[in-house]
């Protein structure tokens, strides 16, 4: 008999505008150019919002369909193709109508279930799981993936240096914005990618988040609390070894030993703190898939972005593990891929 199996059969991306650097970031928002790349490790990172002038360039939407768009292209496929869309973020557009469902009518898609999921950067792969999940259960042939944020809406846009904090700042030099998608299906496309394993795990009872993003309605709009926070020594602390644990959990579902892994995606955080973890991460022989320093930390589109650069990379038969922690409430997922 044979065991029904997902594939990854394309991805796309999309990043709004041009690169911003750390030089034009500091002229911006008065973040030290040299303490960016010192301290967060980011060189560049893209914005939705045009940050000298406030005014929005692109909503999540477009850009989501910018690279569902590209993604079905990649997969030789039609809107009309696609049985169904979920869709990860933690920036929607709006409260209702969903986003998802926004892309779904910019793309044609009609007639189609749609799923959303509001959630940080485990929400691309909790919409991988999903997508995984309804085609192993036969209720689909082919899922379109998206996950994306813009983040910049939630950056306060005062650009007088003397009333940032250091947590405002940090946040301009860490995050970014962008979209990504994939296609999968329940039969081998494209490269023939097949997803062995997809794992999500709350484990977060009882601790503090590691982040709070707040939604700001008309009652209060001017709260003095910040729309964005950290808990930077928490996410430090945590996230490396829920990585390895996540890690260690998928290897052992599937029998795989570490030195079998010939590509590694780990949490993309910050430059700096993703090739930390990155270094740390028991896998020899594995090429590591870092992408964040040159991007920003773009939440649920950096899953996508690494399977993008993993598709450039990849020539030959092997394996590959992604893991994604979110620290809003500790999250950790991940996901096990094999070429043949």
């Amino acid at each position: 008999m044979t065991v029904p199996t997902a594939h990854l059969a394309s991805v796309g991306t999309c990043l709004p505008g041009e690169p911003v650097d750390n030089a034009t970031l500091a002229k911006l928002v008065g973040v030290d150019e040299t303490w960016a790349e010192m301290f967060i490790g980011n060189t560049s990172r893209y914005f939705a919002v045009d940050l000298a002038t406030g005014q929005v360039r692109h909503s999540l939407a477009d850009i989501a369909a910018t690279a569902a768009d590209r993604a079905l292209a990649q997969a030789g496929l039609d809107p009309r193709d696609i049985d169904c869309v979920v869709m990860g973020t933690a920036t929607p557009d709006h409260l209702m109508p969903a986003t998802v469902n926004l892309v779904a009518d910019r793309l044609g898609i009609d007639n189609a279930p749609t799923y959303q999921l509001q959630s940080g950067c485990a929400g691309a792969v909790q919409a991988l799981d999903v997508a995984r999940t309804l085609l192993l259960a036969g209720r689909c042939a082919t899922v379109l993936v998206i996950g994306g944020d813009v983040c910049a809406k939630h950056l306060e846009r005062d650009f007088d240096p003397g009333t940032r904090t250091s947590a405002e700042l940090v946040n301009y030099a860490l995050f970014g914005d962008g979209a990504g998608a994939a296609v999968l299906s329940a039969e081998p496309l494209g490269p023939g990618i097949a997803i062995r394993q997809v794992l999500n795990r709350l484990v977060g009872l009882g601790r503090e988040p590691g982040q709070i993003i707040d939604w700001f309605g008309l009652g209060d709009r001017h709260s003095d609390r910040p729309a964005v926070s950290e808990d930077y020594k928490a996410i430090e602390e945590t996230v490396p070894l829920l990585a390895q644990q996540m890690f260690w959990e998928l290897l052992g579902d599937l029998g795989w030993g570490a030195e079998e892994v010939d590509f590694l995606l780990p949490p993309q955080l910050s430059g700096r703190m993703s090739d930390r973890i990155s270094a740390a991460m028991p896998a020899p022989g594995a090429r590591r898939i870092n992408v964040v320093r040159s991007v920003g930390n773009n939440g649920n589109a950096l899953p996508f972005l690494q399977l993008a650069e993993l598709l450039e990379q990849w020539e030959s038969p092997g394996r590959a593990v992604a893991v994604a922690v979110e620290s809003s409430k500790w999250i950790k997922s991940g996901i096990a891929l094999e070429r043949s």
